[in-house]
């Protein structure tokens, strides 16, 4: 069968892409491009597709409100395409049948359109079943990783602009109003706080340890206990760090699990 696709993204370069993409596939047709949310509902009302890739960032109306506006309508199959992992959960409550993260390669969009085909082909059949959660939930847990594997941190230094790998950082520290970003026996330094780097950082990898100090979970080696309820960390690599009174719930996990050398 032929899937007749609504492609539905506000940036023009992303809707190229997915065009591009889609067109590698003999047994797509794409019927339709739409650049906000409200032409969207109006072109699958009317198109009646049986498959839409859709942003979920969109000025006025984005991708889930664009859903909500659909219903009681005949809903389409969709596979969401955005930047951000942060929606994978909301995505999977509207049972999108996948959530491609951008940048995305040839193979993981081919991977969910394979998985459309076999979706639409089951409804088509009547055969189609409720939504095995142990599926999402291993597509969360990949979409994630995917997204911590793509992450990016802009540095400038010395008139270049270097793209560090988040997973690469092993520890930072607060230095006036810049932090450094150690990685190995690399360092770099950026205008930023450490509120600030908190902010864009999976907060179940990198934990604060102490005011100045933030530390990727993945690093530590042990923990040795100090005094008045401060602890040493140390890293693989050797390097001692001190986690101030109090840690956070994360810590006093790895505290738990952790064999405490004293």
């Amino acid at each position: 069968m032929t899937l007749r696709t609504l492609i539905v993204d506000d940036e023009p370069l992303a809707r190229e892409r997915v065009r591009m993409m889609l067109g590698m596939h003999d047994d797509v047709a794409v019927v339709g491009e739409y650049g906000d949310g409200q032409q969207a509902v109006d072109a699958i009302r009317s198109l009646k597709p049986d498959l839409v890739f859709l942003d979920v960032q969109m000025p006025l109306l984005d991708g889930f409100g664009v859903l909500r506006a659909l219903e009681g309508d005949a809903m389409p199959h969709v596979v969401f395409v955005t930047a951000y992992d942060q929606y994978a959960l909301k995505a999977f409550e509207v049972h999108a049948l996948d959530y491609v993260l951008k940048p995305f390669n040839a193979e993981r969009f081919s991977q969910a359109l394979q998985r459309a085909r076999g979706t639409i082909a089951r409804a088509h059949d009547g055969a189609s079943g409720p939504v095995d959660r142990e599926q999402l939930r291993e597509l969360v847990a990949s979409l994630t990783a995917e997204q911590r594997e793509k992450q990016r941190i802009v540095v400038k230094s010395s008139g270049r602009v270097l793209f560090v790998k988040v997973d690469d950082i092993d520890w930072i520290e607060a230095e006036g109003n810049y932090v450094r970003l150690h990685m190995g026996a690399q360092s770099h330094l950026l205008r930023e706080t450490m509120k600030g780097m908190e902010s864009v950082l999976d907060a179940s990898q990198f934990i604060r340890i102490h005011r100045s100090t933030i530390v990727n979970a993945d690093r530590i080696r042990e923990l040795q206990p100090l005094f008045h309820g401060e602890y040493a960390v140390i890293l693989r690599d050797g390097t001692r760090l001190v986690a101030s009174r109090g840690p956070d719930n994360r810590l006093k996990k790895l505290l738990a699990e952790a064999v405490i050398h004293g």
